[in-house]
């Protein structure tokens, strides 16, 4: 987590306005790569600092929409369906609008998983079927 200091110990810290790629990393466990990949893929806009240039500088918006997109990829959500969902959350707020969109992607990757596993079961049996096969023919050998 970012370190943050204050004037004394009784008094609690300010939350942090600013996060480098390796308190990031640090905090949800990501190595920094992943995040300059989310940063190319559109979802990161780190500020540049320093001389050159080169250091990223990332705001708390940045810090929520990681948060937001390991979330979604935890779910099995595309990096366009993420990208969606948090461009959407960051427009005016219509919440009826939102839950329908969220809802729609949540039941077109329900339908993709139950596809996935209805093929997985398919194949499962047809295995099964081979091994038999194959025992019956190892069995008659002996």
């Amino acid at each position: 987590m970012p370190k943050r200091t204050t004037a004394n110990a009784e008094s609690p810290a300010p939350p942090a306005t600013q996060f480098t790629i390796t308190d990031l990393a640090r905090e949800f466990d990501i190595t920094p790569r992943a995040i300059r990949f989310y940063e190319d893929q559109g979802i990161l806009a780190p500020t540049r600092a320093g001389a050159s240039g080169l250091k990223r500088v990332y705001s708390p918006r940045d810090r929520t929409r990681l948060k937001l997109t390991l979330r979604g990829k935890r779910l099995g959500l595309t990096l366009t369906q993420i990208r969606e969902l948090i461009d959407m959350y960051e427009s005016p707020k219509d919440a009826v609008a939102q839950a329908r969109k969220f809802l729609a992607i949540l039941e077109q990757h329900r339908a993709t998983l139950e596809q996935q596993r209805e093929d997985i079961e398919v194949t499962l049996a047809e295995i099964g079927q081979h091994e038999a096969e194959c025992r019956r023919i190892l069995t008659g050998r002996k």
